[in-house]
């Protein structure tokens, strides 16, 4: 049984949306995995939910890459800090990010919204202690 009813995985880069999405199916860590290619992708995916679903409800968890076009990782949590909604408290971010870069991670830390920062890519141990 999934340990999650859904996942949202916020990457611009396809390939690793295709692994961690398998890595997420192969340790049944949950029922659903959406992914979103940009941060407004990822903010519109919470205030309207899925476009062809009628059965919305916001992501238990969310994998954050920082580092995408128009919009990254931060700046779509200065947004999402924003909505108003208070179903979206309960979704758990975790930034997921090929950046070793110690300010980076320092920024996450800095973060009340952030639980984790993980470096790419997604393995099971990693999964193991969510």
């Amino acid at each position: 049984m999934p340990r999650h009813k859904c996942v949202l995985l916020v990457d611009d880069d396809s390939v690793d949306n295709l692994i961690h999405s398998e890595v997420l199916r192969e340790n049944d860590f949950a029922e659903r995995i959406d992914v979103a290619t940009t941060g407004s992708r990822a903010l519109q995916y919470f205030l309207e939910g899925r476009p062809e679903s009628d059965d919305y409800y916001p992501p238990d968890v969310v994998f954050l890459d920082i580092n995408m076009p128009m919009m990254n990782g931060f700046e779509f949590l200065d947004a999402f800090q924003g909505l108003e909604d208070d179903r979206l408290r309960t979704t758990r971010i975790y930034m997921l990010s090929s950046s070793e870069n110690p300010r980076d991670q320092a920024r996450a830390d800095t973060s009340d919204l952030i639980k984790g920062f993980l470096v790419k890519p997604l393995t099971e141990h990693q999964l193991s202690s969510l």
